[in-house]
């Protein structure tokens, strides 16, 4: 489903992706690691279409992602390092509204996500109210109530406790069964572990 050929990206005179190359196929989970600044979030940012790399290719369903394509944006759902909400929408509202423009309006979708990450205590209340952890969870929320076929996740288990992580290894390897592919950056070897058929080291 995913291909990047010979990805390279280069910050001034710093070189933070070499050649890069990897494979995601559909029912697959890839795991990039490596330490602080070793180039995963730019990796990820560069396949959603967000960062263009100075050499190389990225493709999907073997046509170049283009982020502003209907048919990319329709197929890939993502947590990055910048995720954004809708500032006066209540945390179900955004998620209503976000399931809602995607094609997929069925409220229990997004009362069984509120439920699975905890944050039915918080429905009603707007993003800026929210703590880091709900925050987190909001925006892996926004991923799971609309239809996806690839999913990117920049370090998902972050701020995520125990039963949060446990939870997203269940969902990211159900996300698989149901054929979709994952391709996440993580610190989190467990999580690693249980999710990723494969690994690409940075």
């Amino acid at each position: 489903m995913l291909e990047v050929r010979g990805l390279s990206r280069w910050f001034g005179e710093l070189r933070v992706l070499s050649t890069v190359d990897l494979h995601v196929a559909a029912g697959t989970a890839t795991a990039v690691v490596g330490p602080n600044g070793s180039g995963k979030t730019t990796l990820l940012r560069c396949v959603a279409g967000l960062d263009r790399p100075d050499e190389g290719e990225v493709r999907l369903d073997g046509r170049p992602v283009d982020e502003t394509d209907p048919r990319v944006r329709a197929a890939v759902a993502g947590v990055l390092d910048d995720v954004d909400f809708f500032p006066d929408l209540s945390v179900v509202e955004h998620l209503e509204l976000l399931a809602f423009a995607h094609g997929a309006p069925d409220p229990a979708t997004v009362a069984e996500v509120l439920d699975a990450l905890g944050l039915t205590p918080a429905r009603d209340q707007l993003p800026a109210t929210l703590s880091s952890g709900q925050r987190r969870r909001l925006a892996l929320a926004s991923c799971f109530v609309r239809p996806r076929r690839l999913l990117l996740l920049d370090e998902p288990e972050q701020r995520l406790d125990t039963a949060g992580r446990t939870w997203l290894a269940e969902r990211l390897n159900a996300e698989k069964a149901a054929g979709r592919a994952v391709l996440l950056a993580s610190h989190d070897p467990l999580l690693v572990d249980t999710v990723a058929d494969h690994t690409l080291t940075l």
